[in-house]
């Protein structure tokens, strides 16, 4: 006899693939005209689905105890930023970190470095009883910009209409190259900590070694080698892959997916020695289309954003499911009242200003305006999360002797760091997620407002190279000759600005057609004909001597599909050095 098994396998995947269904049903809709990012959406349908909501996610069941959640969600934010960081360095043009070094550096260094100052100072000011040196590694974990979260300015149509293309690749290559770069703002306070927090009674060695393990192992052995293993190894897959594209070895699905393989076998390999795979697949990515080639001949394929869609979905679906939302209420480190003016603190001054001071000495920046979005714009995200279970399991080894209690100068920092952390992390998700759509609604209303309460006397036309044609549908004008169903239009005048590029013809010609972006193609005719299009075309005895067009035909096109003549060329410019 058949029997129900709601088992948690059953219930996880039916959520999963249900919830993808219902959002890719309307993502256009809600990424392309609301503005919305799918981390947010994610987000909040996680918690929905979470054991605050309806129980149906319950991922400390699953992991069985909270240790193996911790675990989990680390090595889960690691593959997807192994993923994401590789996908950004091949979205990069050819030689982009070398050409553009010097903005870069100022960000990646000075900026990078204020930020986790200026955080850690807010931190500690605002945050009762806290130590310094807690301060430093709380601000260290929210200090990277997050390549997740900047997806929603650097892809899709708001960045596509309002973004250049310059100031798009420099927040693509600081938000990647500084994921990895946190490990040493980082490391500099978990050191201290370790070996001067509690006075150097545990350890022995006192600010001297740790300042030489921060120099040895953090910089040496996780930042550089991470840098070479990714360089070499990005070397290397960029000329089997061409060696075996030339003698038609590899198939097109295997060629797709290559840049997906290399990025896990760089965040596996790199987690077996210790190194820093988050670098190392920005820079391994970056290098692997140095010549812009695997860039260009994958530039039109769906499966690198198809990949980066599912990631994103499912990595803030889990974030949401697993956060300790009862904690921002309930905690011991500060009361909820206070929590909110810390995130919006951090969130206007972690950047903002420094990017105000400095920007105009970073060529890619044009203007006071561009500087303002750029700097309100540096999202906390993954790294951030990422950053924060790297610190839970090193505060997991200072415990004396062994034992299962840590020590008495860190017995706070590991609910510190859960929850100012992960605060931080959901006010990003929110507040960036919000901006844009917020910013357009209140850029439209008060205009439809204005318009709406204006009366037609109120309305002055705009006059472009001195050209105004008044036209009025009133009822007064348009009662004898206007068909009764087209009666209902606004008795408001509507004024044509301008005139029509498109040359004259006869009234009876075909009309042409005129492609508009992002929409589909639509006929255009005479401007008589433009003029006079609400009208009927049975009764052309109404409009004189000019014929009404014939309807229109259309071609169908998705709205986010660019014309053909916008794409980029298929093939990389060579310079002189390889045709020699």
């Amino acid at each position: 006899m058949p029997t129900l098994s709601p088992t948690n396998f059953n219930i996880v995947v039916s959520v999963l693939g249900g919830w993808i269904s219902l959002f890719g049903l309307v993502s256009y809709l809600l990424k392309e005209n609301f503005y919305l990012s799918e981390a947010l959406i994610s987000l909040l349908a996680g918690l929905s689905f979470s054991p605050h909501a309806a129980n149906f996610v319950r991922p400390l069941e699953y992991a069985g105890s909270e240790e193996n959640l911790n675990a989990i969600t680390l090595y889960f934010t690691r593959l997807v930023l192994g993923v994401q960081l590789v996908l950004a360095g091949v979205q990069l043009p050819s030689r982009y970190l070398k050409e553009e070094w010097k903005p870069l550096a100022l960000l990646l260094g000075p900026i990078m470095t204020a930020m986790w100052v200026i955080t850690s100072l807010l931190i500690w000011a605002l945050v009762p009883n806290l130590p310094f040196l807690h301060a430093l590694t709380i601000g260290a974990c929210v200090t990277p910009t997050d390549p997740v979260l900047s997806n929603v300015i650097v892809k899709g149509r708001f960045a596509d209409h309002n973004v250049p293309k310059d100031l798009q690749k420099i927040i693509i290559a600081e938000s990647g190259a500084n994921d990895g770069l946190g490990y040493p703002f980082l490391f500099f306070a978990l050191y201290l900590i370790k070996y001067i927090g509690d006075g150097g009674v545990s350890e022995s060695g006192g600010a001297g070694l740790a300042i030489g393990l921060w120099f040895g192992e953090t910089w040496g052995y996780t930042i550089i080698l991470s840098v070479i293993y990714g360089a070499v190894l990005g070397w290397i897959a960029k000329e089997l892959l061409h060696f075996c594209e030339e003698r038609k070895f590899v198939d097109r699905e295997s060629f797709l997916v290559f840049a997906f393989s290399l990025a896990l076998f760089i965040t596996g390999t790199c987690g077996m020695i210790g190194s820093d795979d988050i670098l190392a697949c920005f820079i391994a990515g970056n290098v692997f289309t140095w010549d812009d080639w695997f860039r260009l001949q994958t530039l039109d394929d769906s499966l690198q954003p198809t990949i980066d869609m599912l990631l994103n979905v499912t990595i803030f679906m889990w974030y949401g499911a697993m956060c300790p939302w009862h904690s921002f209420v309930s905690n011991g480190v500060m009361p909820i009242y206070r929590l909110v003016p810390l995130g919006i603190l951090i969130l206007l001054f972690r950047r903002l200003p420094l990017i105000l001071a400095l920007y105009k000495k970073i060529p890619q920046i044009d203007g006071l305006r561009q500087a303002i979005f750029m700097g309100f714009f540096g999202p906390i995200g993954c790294s951030a999360i990422f950053y924060l279970y790297v610190t839970l399991e090193f505060i997991a080894t200072l415990n004396p002797n062994q034992g299962s209690a840590p020590r008495w100068d860190v017995a706070n920092l590991q609910e510190e760091v859960l929850v100012l952390v992960w605060f931080m992390v959901i006010c990003s998700v929110v507040v960036h997620g919000l901006s844009i759509p917020l910013g357009k609604f209140g850029f439209y209303l008060p205009r439809t407002i204005s318009r709406t309460l204006s009366a037609p006397e109120d309305l002055i036309a705009f006059q472009t190279n001195g050209r105004v044609v008044p036209w009025s549908r009133s009822r007064d004008e348009t009662a004898v000759n206007t068909p009764t169903d087209s009666r209902s239009m606004s008795a408001r005048p509507v004024f044509r600005i301008g005139g029509t590029v498109i040359p004259e013809r006869a009234p009876t010609a075909q009309p042409a057609t005129m492609p508009l972006s992002n929409a589909s193609e639509v006929a255009v005719g005479s401007r008589e004909d433009s003029e006079v299009s609400p009208i009927s075309p049975e009764e052309p005895e109404s409009l004189g001597s000019v014929a009404s067009p014939a309807p229109p035909g259309r071609i169908i096109r998705f709205p986010d599909e660019a014309p053909p003549d916008d794409k980029e060329p298929r093939e990389p410019k060579r310079d002189a050095a390889t045709e020699a």
